[in-house]
C-alpha cells in the first residue's frame, strides 16, 4: 500500500444526485462534493449503497465518479464502487474508475445468485486486472448481498497483492478483528485496512481496530462522525459514545419516515445547506408530506448534536 493513512477516518458514502426530470446532475455531483471537502472529511465512496448503484446505468455512474474527481482530485481519498450484477459492466467501470485517478476501486459480491467463493474471486480479480494500478477494496455487506466475506474468500483474495481494504458493513463487530488480523498477516501493520461500515456502530468498530468509517450517513452530520473519530483516537471513549448515541438516535428518527433513508437526507441537506440533490429513484420511495415532522425532528437533532460535539 502507498499510503494507509489516507484511508484512515471518515469517509462518507457519497449520495445520488438528481435533476428535477430524475436524471443524474452533475451540478449537484460537484456541488456536494465541495461541501463535503468543507466539512473536513477524508474522502468519498462514490457509487455504493448510498449512491444507489443498482438503480443506475454504467453510464451515469461513470458521469457521476467524473463530477466527483473533476472536485475532489488532490483534495479527498476517492474509492469508486465499481460492481454490478454481471462481470464485463463491472470490468469498465473498473477500468474508467482507474483512468479518473481514483485511489480505490470497490466492489460487493454478485446479489441474487449465490455462486461459489471460486466464482466471486474471480469476478473481483477480474475488476481488479482491468484496474492493474489501483487498489482494491473488498466491501462485505451480507444482510444486502446475500453473501458474507469469509476467511478462505479473504486468504484466496489476498493473493491480489491489489486488495489492500475490507469494508465491513455486516454486524458482528468481531468480524472487524478476523478480517484485520488476516490482512495485516499478509500485509504487514501498515499494510491492510478495514473500514467500520454500520454508522450504528462506528465508535465500536474503531475499538475492535477499524482504521476508519465509511458510511451511508456520514454526509449529513459529518461533524459527529469527525470528533468521534478524534475523540477514539485521543482515547476519550466516553465522550466518543455519547456522541455515538445521539448519531443513533437521530438514524432512528430518519428511519421513522415513510420515504427511503436517503430522500430524508437529502431533504435535509436541502434545508440546511440549500444543496438540492432530486429525491431517490424508484423503486425507492421518496418523501410523503406526512414525513414533514419526522424530518424537522432529524434536523433540530442533528443541529443540536453539532453544537455539542463542537463544545467537546
Amino acid at each position: 500500500m502507498k499510503d494507509s493513512n489516507k484511508y484512515r477516518g471518515v469517509i462518507p458514502a457519497f449520495y445520488a444526485c438528481y435533476d428535477k426530470d430524475g436524471g443524474i446532475s452533475v451540478e449537484g455531483v460537484k456541488a456536494l462534493t465541495r461541501h463535503l471537502i468543507a466539512k473536513g472529511v477524508k474522502g468519498v465512496y462514490v457509487g455504493g449503497s448510498s449512491g444507489e448503484c443498482i438503480y443506475q446505468h454504467p453510464d451515469e455512474r461513470k458521469a457521476v465518479l467524473e463530477a466527483v474527481m473533476s472536485e475532489a482530485k488532490g483534495k479527498l481519498t476517492v474509492i469508486a464502487h465499481v460492481a454490478c450484477n454481471n462481470t464485463a459492466d463491472s470490468v469498465e467501470l473498473a477500468a474508467h474508475a482507474e483512468r479518473c485517478g481514483v485511489d480505490a476501486i470497490a466492489a460487493i459480491p454478485p446479489i441474487y445468485f449465490h455462486l461459489p467463493p471460486y466464482a466471486i474471486a474471480e469476478y473481483w480479480n477480474a475488476m481488479s486486472a482491468a484496474a492493474p494500478n489501483t487498489e482494491f477494496v473488498i466491501y462485505n455487506i451480507p444482510q444486502l448481498a446475500g453473501t458474507a466475506l469469509t476467511m478462505p474468500l479473504l486468504d484466496e483474495m489476498l493473493k491480489n497483492p491489489n486488495v489492500i481494504a475490507v469494508k465491513n458493513s455486516s454486524m458482528p463487530t468481531q468480524d472487524i478483528q478476523m478480517f484485520k488480523d488476516e490482512g495485516v498477516k499478509a500485509r504487514g501493520e501498515d499494510g491492510f485496512v478495514v473500514f467500520n461500515g454500520p454508522d450504528e456502530q462506528f465508535v465500536c468498530g474503531l475499538a475492535m481496530g477499524a482504521d476508519g468509517g465509511i458510511g451511508g450517513t456520514y454526509a449529513v452530520m459529518p461533524e459527529l462522525y469527525i470528533k468521534m473519530f478524534e475523540l477514539m483516537q485521543k482515547g476519550e471513549v466516553a465522550k466518543a459514545r455519547e456522541l455515538q448515541y445521539d448519531a443513533d438516535r437521530i438514524i432512528y428518527k430518519m428511519c421513522e419516515a415513510h420515504g427511503n433513508l436517503y430522500a430524508v437526507q437529502k431533504e435535509l441537506l436541502k434545508r440546511m445547506y440549500g444543496l438540492d440533490l432530486g429525491g431517490v429513484r424508484a423503486p425507492m420511495p421518496n418523501l410523503i408530506p406526512a414525513d414533514e415532522p419526522v424530518v424537522a425532528a432529524a434536523q433540530a437533532m442533528i443541529e443540536a448534536a453539532v453544537q455539542k460535539a463542537a463544545a467537546l
